[in-house]
Formats: structure tokens, sequence, C-alpha cells
């Protein structure tokens, strides 16, 4: 936990709590249904809550701002981004319906007012958000047809409404078959633990 305070020393009392209590709240549920790997979970605030912290590190959502999490497995990007940001809507959503369980049992747990959930795929997702976030959950040209109508256009952030993915590793083959704006964040210019030398957040705008 005090890896997130040395990077955010602004929250509040809540917040705090919040945070603190996700270590034990994801041991719980990640022992009856796996969400986070067993290798992972004792290294959760470094390799999910942080890294799903890097979005703010960006862009500080403003309140109102519509997010749509895709894949969000066991909640990240998402829990985390809710806590930070109480004053804007996140929609959680993935296919698998025991993954949605764990967000609703943690999101209720925590008592995020700003938090829904569904199981379902973003190609049935109907709404329109100012953004989509996601942990690589699939190769970024498939990724950006799935949800490049999903997002308004006009947006009132500091950064243009669109796409901010999650990504390790070389993407470089993908970026290749991007056909829209794009700029890359290194996630290590903002965080200094080794883990995240090759993360990335990549802007699709």
């Amino acid at each position: 936990m005090q890896i997130i305070k040395k990077y955010f020393p602004e929250l509040s009392l809540i917040q705090f709590s919040q945070y603190s209590q996700l270590q034990e709240l994801y041991q719980k549920w990640n022992s009856k249904i796996n969400v986070i790997s067993r290798k992972d979970i004792d290294k959760l605030y470094e390799r999910h809550v942080l890294h799903s912290l890097g979005i703010a590190k960006i862009v500080r959502f403003k309140p109102g701002t519509m997010i749509l999490d895709v894949g969000t497995g066991g909640g990240f990007p998402g829990i985390p981004l809710a806590i930070m940001f109480p004053d804007s809507e996140f929609l959680l959503i993935d296919s698998i319906g025991k993954k949605i369980k764990v967000v609703e049992n943690i999101s209720k747990a925590l008592g995020l007012k700003n938090v829904k959930y569904k199981q379902t795929r973003v190609e049935q997702v109907n709404e329109c958000f100012d953004f989509i976030v996601s942990r690589a959950v699939a190769k970024l040209p498939d990724f950006v047809k799935w949800v490049s109508y999903r997002f308004y256009k006009k947006g009132f952030n500091n950064i243009q409404n669109g796409v901010l993915y999650l990504k390790g590793g070389d993407f470089d083959n993908e970026l290749k078959n991007l056909n829209q704006k794009y700029r890359i964040y290194k996630i290590d210019d903002f965080f200094k633990e080794e883990f995240f030398q090759t993360k990335k957040i990549i802007h699709i705008y």
C-alpha cells in the first residue's frame, strides 16, 4: 500500500482506506475465483493497482467523465481508477461471469457508487464514453476496431477522448496496422520500479 501513497500522496482518507482494503479483498476472492495469478497476488499493489494508476499520471479525469473498462478481469484498471476519480462514472465489462462477480463484490465492499459492471462483450455495448481503458486484451488493431465508435468525439479533459491501452513488450507491428493517431507514454517515466521498464500506455484518438 505504501507504494500507492509514494506516488499519490494527495489521497483523501477515504481513498487511502479503500486502497488499503484491496489486498485482503483480492486475496479472499482470488482463493475462490482465480482472477490474479498466484505469483502476482503478493505484488498486487505494484503489478495491478499502481499499473492501473499509470493512466492517472497522464489524465486527471474531470467530474462527469464516462469511462468503459473492456475485459476488466478482476477489476483492472477500472477499480483503482474509480477510487482515484470518485466523480467520474465507470462501466466495467467482461465476458466471463465469474470475473464480474468478483468486480461486483469488491465494488460493493469498498462502497464505490461510481462503478457499474456487466457480463458482456464490447460489441454488445451500445452506450458511448469519453475514454475506453483496457489492459492488453487483444491486438491493438482488433481492439480499436471493436471500440472506435463507442466514444464521444468531443471531450473536456486535458487529453483527447479515446482509448487508453496498457501494454507491455514489443508492439511495433501492431502500431503499423493502426489507422488512427496515437501517442505512447512510458510508465517508467512515472514509476521507477523495475516492473514498469517495459510497460506503456497507448493513447489512441
